[in-house]
């Protein structure tokens, strides 16, 4: 259930190839017209999303033929392409420029993310950093690990557990019901630091890399979630959705807490989601 590394590192080379085609020239290039929004005024889409997404999926085609590819411009246009990947033997989920609104707003923190799938579970997945030049890359049940531009390597660990008042991490409250969302943000002081980068890619990397305690996230579209979910996972995390059950890409609702173990992941999950009584505020 898993790809080769040979598989991995075209996949790695495919996405570098895409950033320095289509993302990087029009970094802090874009014009009026190169920036819309989608669902809302939050939401939004440029030019180098497009370009990069066809880009990609154009190179999974050579590489992968016949493989289903969900990418996120591609599903905005038609929400049907989500219900490919429960069934599909090999299906690739893109987000092409994980951070829009950073990138169109000419700030140099923004991913290229996928993540492979078979028959709706995870077993691969690569983010890369455009403007580190390097790319974090996982294999089911064959750990995580940075590959830079020169070839090097270097294993990926998530953070040693720590209490509660000492953990540090990355809490996305947007999407959450409003009721929820004045909870969990009245609890953020509970944790030592809490902030939001406003792009997963960079969030999934800092705490797959140990340099942060926990993720928490609420909406799980699969393109923003399918490739970090298996880095941290390979990389020793541990991570279930509000109610305690796994993770899958197939289903975008339930919310995610991402860990160094389960009883870290418990700790946050009742600090941000308690309701200051011991017990869980419901969904």
């Amino acid at each position: 259930m898993t790809l080769s590394l040979h598989a991995l590192s075209d996949l790695d080379l495919l996405l570098r190839e895409a950033a320095r085609a289509e993302i990087l020239p029009r970094f802090r290039r874009l014009a009026a017209g190169d920036v819309r929004t989608k669902s809302g005024p939050l939401d939004l889409v440029t030019e180098a999303d497009e370009a990069a997404e066809r880009w990609i999926e154009a190179g999974l085609g050579r590489l992968f033929p016949g493989a289903v590819v969900v990418g996120e411009e591609a599903t905005a246009a038609d929400p049907a392409l989500l219900g490919r990947l429960e069934d599909a033997e090999l299906a690739f989920v893109v987000d092409p420029v994980d951070g829009t609104a950073n990138f169109a707003a000419g700030v140099p923190l923004l991913g290229v993310m996928v993540a492979a799938l078979r028959r709706g579970e995870v077993i691969a997945a690569a983010i890369h950093d455009p403007m580190g030049d390097d790319t974090a890359l996982a294999l089911r049940g064959e750990g995580a690990w940075i590959a830079a531009a020169d070839g090097g390597r270097a294993d990926l660990v998530v953070a040693e557990p720590v209490p509660l008042a000492e953990m540090t991490g990355a809490a996305s409250w947007r999407y959450l019901p409003p009721a929820q969302r004045a909870l969990v943000c009245a609890n953020l002081p509970r944790l030592a630091s809490v902030w939001d980068f406003r792009c997963a890619a960079h969030q999934y990397r800092v705490a797959a890399s140990g340099h942060c305690h926990f993720l928490f996230f609420h909406r799980l579209m699969p393109w923003d979630h399918a490739p970090g979910w298996l880095l941290h996972r390979e990389a020793g995390g541990f991570a279930a959705r509000f109610d305690g059950s796994d993770y899958r890409p197939t289903e975008t609702g339930g919310g995610l807490i991402c860990a160094p173990d389960r009883e870290s992941w418990q700790a946050v999950r009742d600090a941000l989601l308690g309701d200051g009584s011991g017990e869980i505020a419901s969904r």
